[in-house]
């Protein structure tokens, strides 16, 4: 079936318009050092975030960060441990540029004044998850090591927000990439700013645009895509969805890592969900069953600490062989000292449910937890869009693969964001970017009703969750294709507004498109690879599958993909 998504969302006109030589969308760890970094750069800055600036999904990050900074590790180790977990679809390239960088990126974090937790002689402390064959995974606060970095980045922001070349507005959410007048080839014309919506007060209040010859999407992910996610409330996959209606290409779609230890609540719990981090293994915590049978022995060589996907599927196998809805952690043999100190975050919000890691089997489920797919970038962060850059979560570079290594994500958000910044900073001196006018995209406008959001969720959780089939995906597609998506209906006499352009709608909007595109590229690979099951395809593929699956909305909105070889 054809698959067509409209181009720009249903909104108001813009009330106010702002000018800047670059816009940073998002406030976790990548958009923070993209603002950081382009502040110096060039004479004006615009960060604008969702929510306030300690908000973005960076805040979440427990486990830690991921860089070879102890003497007997190297960054050879980590790309081989990172092109593993990435069951053959990381981009070397983009590995390298993480590996060999990170190390220096992490020490200017410090210097930038993030506490990490250290060692009786004052070196970093450092811990190993899951696929890492060595401790490198520093962390702050014993478990908040997110927190930590997200407080260092914003301060630093807030120490310069009273210069005049850089401005922050909070509460304001991306609605669609601003584009210029197309080639003659039909190509989506240069990024020329970004449409927002503010709640707030004065000028900066409703609709508006931001132009600006370069825009750096740091949106982070698409947890709010699925019924039950680790991903905050804010994640609706906004800035993936602007740059798929703009035109940019997306890939690796299909490949949404699934948390093995989620905190189990129940079967019909919904929202964001309490992660136990993988760093409770990465010290020795063991998975049984519900008949107290340690399985993860004898599936994999590191047993708990094998890679994400590994352990998510070995659970939802198990759980098919139990009929048990939920397996259990145990980290009691741990002791209790030891557990409070190293996981405090965790053990808080355990209590909350009544649940202690030192005495308790805590109940654990797979959970959507992160996506290793994303706007297609080169190793600068550059989009296929002219002046479009995706940073982080909301970006693919190939550094994951099919499966994200764990604490590789936010070295990847530190590491492509300095490079994005640098790379717009030279581009905006030499003329290489330049101011354009935006032009309307022709075609209907998207609205789907906010209230349609749980219905969207159940068809993705149930269609490209973690255990998929050629028929579930095809009723998904269904599904989401029945999901009325047009800004007006018609009616005798005319026409009617189906639901009132806001927040609630065009987040809604945004979940509808990027399910629509990761169902249809689920479908498309007939292998299981990653952190999903193919029921129909158990197997592995390399020969027909080595491949990158990539989709792009031609001009009349007609969804298309094509299989990029692996280089």
């Amino acid at each position: 079936m054809t698959t067509r998504l409209a181009r720009r969302l249903a909104a108001p006109a813009p009330g106010w318009t702002a000018r800047a030589d670059a816009v940073v969308v998002g406030s976790g760890i990548a958009g923070l050092t993209a603002a950081l970094e382009l502040r110096a750069r060039v004479p004006r800055v615009l960060l604008v975030t969702k929510d306030r600036l300690v908000s973005g999904s960076t805040v979440w990050a427990q486990g830690g960060i991921a860089a070879a900074l102890d003497p007997a590790d190297s960054p050879e180790a980590h790309l081989r441990d990172t092109l593993v977990a990435g069951v053959g679809l990381c981009d070397p390239r983009a590995v390298e540029v993480l590996v060999t960088e990170g190390p220096a990126r992490v020490r200017e974090l410090v210097a930038r004044g993030a506490v990490f937790d250290t060692e009786p002689d004052g070196t970093l402390s450092l811990t190993r998850e899951g696929g890492h064959h060595a401790d490198r995974v520093a962390h702050a606060g014993g478990d908040a090591t997110g927190a930590e970095i997200s407080r260092a980045l914003v301060a630093q922001l807030a120490a310069v927000q009273a210069d005049p070349g850089i401005e922050v507005i909070e509460h304001a959410l991306v609605l669609d990439v601003l584009t210029g007048a197309p080639g003659r080839d039909g190509r989506p014309g240069p990024v020329c700013g970004v449409t927002l919506h503010v709640i707030g007060e004065g000028s900066r209040d409703g609709v508006g645009a931001v132009l600006a010859p370069a825009v750096v999407l740091a949106t982070g992910g698409i947890g709010q895509v699925f019924r039950s996610s680790t991903n905050p409330v804010q994640a609706t996959g906004d800035g993936l969805a602007a740059a798929l209606r703009a035109g940019a290409a997306v890939g690796d779609m299909e490949f949404v890592q699934f948390h093995p230890t989620v905190l189990w609540l129940g079967a019909g719990v919904k929202g964001q969900l309490a992660l136990i981090s993988e760093a409770v293994r990465g010290e020795g915590a063991h998975l049984v069953d519900v008949d107290g049978h340690r399985f993860m022995v004898g599936v994999h060589p590191q047993a708990e600490l094998a890679p994400r996907d590994v352990v998510a599927k070995a659970i939802v196998r198990q759980l098919a062989r139990t009929g048990a809805d939920h397996v259990l952690l145990d980290a009691r043999h741990l002791g209790a000292e030891r557990i409070r100190r190293r996981f405090p975050t965790i053990g808080a919000r355990l209590a909350e449910h009544g649940l202690d890691l030192a005495t308790d089997l805590v109940p654990v489920a797979p959970a959507q937890h992160y996506h290793s797919g994303g706007v297609v970038t080169d190793l600068a962060g550059r989009s296929t869009l002219p002046g479009l850059y995706a940073v982080g979560e909301v970006a693919c570079t190939g550094v994951h693969g099919a499966n994200r290594l764990a604490s590789n994500s936010l070295l990847e958000g530190l590491v492509f964001a300095h490079r994005a910044a640098h790379d717009i900073a030279h581009r905006v001196e030499t003329g290489a970017l330049r101011p354009a006018e935006p032009v309307e995209r022709p075609g209907p406008e998207a609205l789907v009703a906010g209230a349609a959001r749980s219905r969207v969720q159940r068809i993705a959780t149930d269609g490209p969750g973690v255990l998929r089939s050629a028929a579930g995906l095809a009723a998904a597609a269904q599904a989401l294709a029945a999901v009325r998506t047009d800004a007006h209906r018609a009616v005798e006499g005319g026409e009617r507004p189906v639901a009132d352009p806001q927040v609630a709608e065009w987040e809604t909007t945004n979940v509808h498109q990027v399910a629509t595109v990761l169902t249809a590229t689920a479908a498309t690979r007939r292998e299981t690879r990653g952190g999903h099951l193919r029921s129909d395809h158990p197997d592995r593929d390399d020969a027909a599958w080595l491949v990158r699956v990539e989709a792009t909305l031609t001009p009349d909105g007609v969804l298309t993909q094509r299989r990029a070889p692996q280089d």
